[in-house]
């Protein structure tokens, strides 16, 4: 059990994943560094079934992206998704030899 801003959780406190860095590649992907240490691909197309991110199948809205607080955000903060999202949702960078990273399954 942990204490954190005055609530208890139950199990033990995990780092905290942040979003350190970010940089559009094109073709609706972007290179994402985390406070790990990994830099992942993340292909929006991965996203396109969350309703709240579909602004972001559109290349001017993902390429315009801030960093707010280790958060990627879009639209002045009306669209954000959180490092741990962004993180089970992207590829390790570079990928495995062989792989492609456009529209995997």
């Amino acid at each position: 059990m942990y204490i954190k801003d005055g609530i208890a959780h139950a199990g033990e406190a995990a780092p905290e994943l942040e979003v350190a860095s970010a940089r559009y590649v094109g073709n609706l992907q972007m290179i994402v560094s985390f406070s790990n240490g990994e830099e992942r691909l993340l292909d929006a197309t991965e996203l396109s079934d969350m309703p709240a991110l579909a602004p972001l199948m559109d290349e001017k809205v993902l390429k315009d992206f801030s960093i707010d607080h280790g958060v990627l955000t879009w639209l002045g903060g009306e669209i954000d998704i959180a490092p741990e999202a962004a993180y089970l949702r992207s590829f390790e960078y570079p990928p495995p030899p062989g792989v492609t990273t456009a529209h995997r399954q």
